[in-house]
């Protein structure tokens, strides 16, 4: 893999991460498929919240969460929800963060195989599993948005999809797929746009070799800001391309036979991300200071990308159904969506939110 060289300590983690998610994609029907289901133990880095059950509750055991990448702030809430205890109030005896990156195997890879019990991932990602098998489903989204976004300076903005015609565009070669259906979801002509190939160091856009960059909107544009760049974000999601994210991947059988178990997961995960939403910084300093400490994380950079992804975690539906929850809208937009990727898929086949709703219903104070 590619990656930039950028000097403030965070190369791994905003470089490389949209190619290793979309080689997830593509490698993990295959790894899902081609070998024996082995329940396998973790044996990666851990945080534990303690060793005892929650009394008065039941005890589900240890809780095996794997993470999408890295342990950064994209992760916060379930960090607050295991060092606040959380998770231990829930039944968890103990709370094992599986980091991920790029020699990780895919997310959906561990499920299958048991070596976590709940894996976040995306839609395509999961999806492309599903279509080749994998017995998945997904229970709930983080980011009501997704975090792809078009970069562009300030001064000279690109706010709209119809801004890139006569620019040049740079765009990495493991997001050629998401840019291809970008292209077909907005109805723009690829060819009144000079597709530019680059790495992942966003440097180019500063110095006018391109004038829009492919990027998350939570990481590279904060990467900039905090040399003091002036920058501008369209997000895809708000343009054509609605996918959740971050979502909450699970087998079929645990929502059969655990669903107390799944419940007891989500709450503390929905008290997790409401501390963080309520003060960025908190995840952040974990982030930093504890969880990914030694990846060369910095507090202040971690707590802006934090303040940012609360804009994709809040929605007016949200607001009013619970975080995590996707209105039936939202999931026939993301079909739409995975159709221009070439991924055909009915939402019965990939999502299940009944156990989410399940856990407002008994508890609604939780919205």
């Amino acid at each position: 893999m590619t990656s930039s060289t950028n000097n403030d300590g965070r190369a791994f983690a905003a470089t490389d991460r949209r190619l290793f998610l979309k080689r997830g994609l593509q490698l993990g029907g295959a790894v899902l498929l081609g070998g024996p289901l082995l329940a396998a133990c973790g044996d990666s880095d851990s945080s534990s919240s303690g060793s005892s059950s929650a009394s008065g509750s039941k005890s589900f055991g240890e809780l095996t969460l794997r993470l999408s990448w890295i342990k950064n702030v994209e992760f916060a809430g379930s960090y607050i929800a295991d060092s606040k205890g959380y998770y231990k109030a829930e039944g968890f005896s103990k709370a094992t963060l599986i980091g991920g990156g790029p020699s990780a195997t895919p997310m959906e890879t561990d499920v299958v195989t048991k070596k976590a019990l709940v894996a976040i991932s995306a839609p395509d990602i999961t999806g492309a599993a599903v279509a080749k098998g994998a017995p998945l489903k997904i229970i709930g989204a983080q980011y009501q948005k997704n975090p792809f976004c078009i970069m562009s300076m300030a001064k000279s903005p690109i706010t709209k999809p119809e801004d890139m015609y006569g620019k040049k565009i740079g765009v990495q070669a493991g997001n050629e797929s998401i840019w291809a259906a970008y292209m077909k979801a907005t109805g723009l002509d690829a060819s009144k746009i000079t597709k530019v190939p680059v790495q992942f160091d966003p440097l180019p856009l500063t110095q006018g070799t391109v004038d829009g960059w492919f990027s998350f909107v939570t990481n590279e544009p904060n990467t900039l800001r905090l040399k003091g760049f002036k920058v501008s974000t369209m997000l895809l999601a708000d343009t054509g391309y609605p996918l959740v994210s971050e979502t909450y991947c699970v087998r079929q059988d645990t929502i059969d036979k655990q669903r107390d178990l799944l419940k007891a997961f989500l709450r503390a995960e929905i008290k997790g991300w409401k501390a963080s939403i309520a003060d960025p910084a908190l995840g952040a300093r974990l982030a930093a200071e504890t969880y990914g400490k030694g990846l060369g994380l910095t507090t202040a950079e971690q707590t802006l990308e934090s303040k940012d992804q609360n804009d994709l975690l809040v929605s007016a539906d949200t607001k009013k159904n619970g975080l995590f929850t996707i209105t039936q809208t939202l999931i026939e937009e993301n079909l739409k969506t995975l159709k221009y990727g070439g991924l055909e898929m009915t939402a019965a086949k990939l999502f299940d939110l009944s156990i989410l709703d399940e856990v407002y219903k008994e508890d609604p104070s939780l919205i």
